[in-house]
């Protein structure tokens, strides 16, 4: 019997090392470096931001084939995407210092509306739910080292929150908001009480952080950085025994004693099982069990760097996009550098957590 892009459904495997042969590309990718792609939480759509100043929406079907259904501009490049709870609206968060929405429910597919707006480039926005208001609201951050939150329905934010510093990542989870900034400061917010900080610690890694990811239950988060590391973050006190830290995206050369260290650029979590991904510089990307402390799986490099990352909302396939991280600067972004966004059929138990022996507690 056959799964996902006919691939085998059925038996579970003890190798570590998984198979991307049969990753499909998704058709008409963007023509600039990819920043940012996302599931829609409701359907088989997938929307893709790039520097290209272009949010894409591609629908995908069963056998891995997709085609492009939307598409709008920004001013400048896009550096961010998101989705609405409902699965209609898509934001994309501009350099152009602004984040502007296509509502997919009212049929348009070229144009979308202003809905945010900053003093600097926009890195991020989430759509979020504020116990006692009403309907979803949105949260941009930007380099202009703050935070706000947007109702649809007004032209000036309902609140804004100052940050230590430029905002890199943000990631929203039931009521926890979690905050990356320069300087490894890491702000989080209890959203029932969202215009103050409810923690804020410095990066147990050491240098820059590129991404923070929200646990599925919303206890704590996942933060990559540039120096090959990935740590594991519980919000409270009582739950910091559980904290870790670890390696990976590094490489030893044949022949040599010194590794090759490459940025975590994107970190994503499993919708069913909890598990998570990292992706990295190195261009290649890896499934762990955090409460484990284990890696599942490892996958062979996929031709260049790996810039972004999602699971669709059922688990069963797991997007990445190849392009350039610009962490070599300018220079080396050439026009024979690769853009494309991949799909993996996630099968067996590629991605489920490691049984638990009788040992462990």
């Amino acid at each position: 019997m056959s799964g996902l892009f006919g691939q085998p459904s059925a038996a579970a495997t003890t190798n570590t090392t998984g198979d991307i042969s049969k990753d499909v590309t998704l058709t008409a990718p963007p023509e600039d470096g990819i920043s940012d792609l996302k599931f829609s939480p409701q359907s088989e759509h997938l929307a893709v931001s790039s520097w290209d100043k272009k949010v894409r929406i591609y629908e995908i079907n069963a056998s891995g084939g997709s085609e492009g259904k939307a598409l709008f501009e920004h001013e400048q490049p896009v550096l961010g995407c998101c989705w609405s709870k409902d699965g209609t609206k898509v934001v994309g968060a501009g350099a152009d210092k602004a984040a502007r929405m296509m509502d997919l429910s009212s049929g348009n597919t070229t144009t979308a509306q202003q809905v945010a707006a900053h003093d600097a480039p926009i890195r991020c926005a989430r759509f979020v739910d504020i116990p006692q208001q009403q309907g979803q609201m949105l949260v941009t951050g930007s380099w202009d080292k703050t935070i706000k939150y947007w109702d649809l329905r007004q032209s000036t934010p309902v609140a804004s929150v100052s940050c230590q510093e430029r905002v890199y990542s943000l990631d929203v989870m039931n009521t926890l908001l979690v905050v990356g900034t320069a300087d490894r400061y890491i702000d989080i917010i209890n959203l029932s009480d969202p215009g103050k900080f409810y923690k804020t610690i410095q990066s147990p890694l050491k240098w820059q952080t590129r991404v923070v990811t929200c646990f599925n239950d919303g206890s704590g988060f996942a933060v990559g950085s540039v120096e090959g590391r990935c740590a594991i973050q519980y919000v409270e006190d009582k739950d910091s025994s559980a904290n870790f830290s670890f390696k990976c995206h590094r490489s030893t050369p044949t022949g040599t004693q010194n590794s090759n260290v490459y940025s975590v650029n994107a970190i994503s979590f499993h919708p069913q099982h909890g598990t998570f991904s990292t992706a990295g510089s190195d261009g290649t990307f890896h499934f762990w069990d955090k409460d484990a402390k284990h890696r599942l799986k490892g996958y062979p490099e996929v031709g260049g760097p790996i810039t972004a990352t999602d699971f669709n909302r059922t688990g069963n396939i797991f997007a990445y996009s190849v392009s350039y991280d610009w962490s070599k600067g300018y220079a080396v972004n050439t026009p024979q550098t690769v853009n494309k966004v991949m799909l993996h059929a996630v099968t067996g138990d590629e991605c489920k957590p490691r049984p638990k022996t009788g040992g462990r507690k």
